[in-house]
């Protein structure tokens, strides 16, 4: 007679997340803040599958570390609030209302593509999207981290005049987040002019938030770095492209450009 077998308990995709305190992390909590502009790689609009798929990659091998990972995703490969609104002659505020759209699809695309690789993962709209989204929850969103499951932020403030920047810094703030991780295209770090255009252009390794400001370094628009400024929250420009980038920060390692309040901070 045939024995039935007991079946072997489902485990997860990711069986790190279940030892955390294997690994030591420097960042326990971080909100990574992706530019639309970012996800176009070296197209003129949309999506480049290569590069969203990059992001993923990274962003899960963050989460079997072990860290607690809030997304802001920007809306400028499909449409930018402020310069539509000057080309299409919009209304300012109906414009960045679509930008909000558009930060909207680019967040439920990363939500798909992290889905493939087992995480879970919470989509929180800043406007009532009942049937795709949450809505946003301070505490909810907390309580999804706390569970390991990736928080993405859509709809940036839900409301207009106030950038994905802002959003980023505004939503780290809200969830004790440790560091702002600003991921850029094949570019590590903040240079004093464009590396990309000027094969001179000197590399900033460390800089305070007033020097952001003063140099106007365009890491981040002004009113970002000042509640960056005021909530004394860290930021490290890198670039995500770099194998391992996310991964590397979270336990210590020096990558890109790091941006605090230090005044011994050197400018190099």
């Amino acid at each position: 007679m045939n024995v039935p077998v007991k079946p072997e308990p489902m485990t997860s995709p990711s069986p790190e997340l279940q030892d955390e305190g294997s690994i030591s992390l420097k960042y326990k909590r971080v909100l990574l803040k992706i530019s639309g502009e970012a996800l176009m790689g070296d197209q003129g609009f949309g999506i480049k599958a290569e590069v969203i798929e990059t992001i993923a990659e990274e962003i899960y091998k963050g989460i079997q570390l072990g860290a607690q990972i809030a997304v802001v995703v920007g809306g400028g490969n499909i449409f930018r609030g402020v310069q539509n609104s000057a080309k299409l002659g919009m209304d300012r505020a109906a414009a960045d209302y679509v930008g909000m759209l558009a930060t909207m699809m680019n967040s439920l695309i990363l939500q798909g593509i992290l889905k493939k690789r087992g995480l879970e993962i919470r989509v929180l709209s800043a406007i009532a999207m009942d049937r795709v989204a949450e809505p946003y929850i301070r505490l909810r969103a907390i309580r999804h981290l706390e569970k390991s499951r990736v928080v993405i932020f859509g709809a940036g403030t839900g409301n207009p005049f106030f950038s994905t920047d802002t959003t980023s810094a505004l939503r780290a703030a809200e969830i004790s987040a440790d560091v702002i991780l600003m991921a850029k295209n094949n570019v590590d770090g903040v240079y004093d002019k464009d590396p990309n255009k000027y094969p001179d252009a000197r590399k900033f390794d460390t800089l305070t938030y007033d020097e952001l400001m003063h140099k106007d370094l365009k890491v981040m628009d002004q009113t970002a770095v000042s509640l960056c400024k005021d909530t004394k929250m860290p930021i490290i420009v890198f670039d995500f492209s770099k194998q391992d980038a996310i991964s590397k920060i979270l336990t210590g390692e020096t990558e890109g450009t790091y941006i605090g309040a230090s005044e011994n901070t050197l400018v190099l």
